[in-house]
């Protein structure tokens, strides 16, 4: 496994050569496919997962059921947060939301580099960061603004971590991240489709018109959006 092919993920970029390569041989890259759990509610999080290509979904659990998406991960951040912070376990679940590649390293090996006190704790504090500003974010917008604002933002937030234009999603997936019923989100996504920002058939969403797209999302992905950006350069400073 090159170095080149774990460090597409910002965070493992961004760490002084000396402590990635210290990370680097407890590092297993893996494919990652759609509903794959990385952690349940309850149970112990026995991996961190670093993605490359695949996107995660943060979800709030009632009864047992997934309720609602608060958090989007991709290859800018880490899933996992709750064993830095010092947990060992989450009453929320994360998931892959869209299949790709990730990089996987065991909880044990995650706080061994931890202990080590480098420049991976200053990394992750900003990601923390951003992560806290698009949870807000999402309670926010999930209780302001329409559904075809917010299924905007979201299908604007998936196409930055994918990095393509093209990719798999269900009406009863989509449902179940902007928390709404799936007839909303079918008459939702025909509206947007009717628009010419989308194309929608058989699983799979194409976006045809980001600008129009954007026009139509809320302000909440562009607070989201310049938070994450601003996280980027951040690191970039000497």
């Amino acid at each position: 496994m090159k170095a080149a092919d774990i460090r597409r993920n910002a965070i493992l970029a961004q760490l002084p050569e000396s402590e990635f390569a210290e990370l680097q041989p407890h590092l297993r890259l893996e494919h990652s496919e759609i509903k794959r759990a990385a952690y349940e509610p309850g149970k112990p999080i026995n991996d961190i997962y670093f993605p490359l290509t695949a996107v995660y979904s943060l979800v709030a659990m009632a009864d047992g059921q997934v309720q609602l998406e608060v958090a989007t991960v991709g290859h800018e951040g880490m899933v996992g947060l709750p064993v830095y912070l010092g947990a060992t376990s989450s009453p929320q679940a994360a998931f892959c939301q869209v299949s790709g590649e990730t990089v996987r390293i065991s909880a044990a090996d995650f706080r061994a580099a931890l202990a080590r006190d480098g420049g991976l704790h200053a990394l992750l504090n900003r990601f923390t960061q951003a992560t806290m500003v698009q949870v807000s974010q999402n309670v926010v917008c999930n209780r302001s603004h329409s559904t075809e604002a917010r299924m905007a933002r979201w299908l604007l937030t998936t196409q930055d971590r994918v990095g393509r234009d093209e990719f798999p999603l269900t009406q009863e997936f989509l449902a179940q991240m902007l928390g709404v019923h799936r007839p909303t989100v079918s008459d939702t996504a025909q509206r947007v489709q009717a628009q010419g920002l989308i194309r929608y058939r058989r699983g799979v969403i194409t976006i045809t018109d980001r600008g129009g797209l954007e026009r139509t999302a809320c302000d909440c992905y562009r607070i989201v959006k310049a938070e994450f950006d601003s996280l980027r350069d951040h690191r970039r400073k000497p």
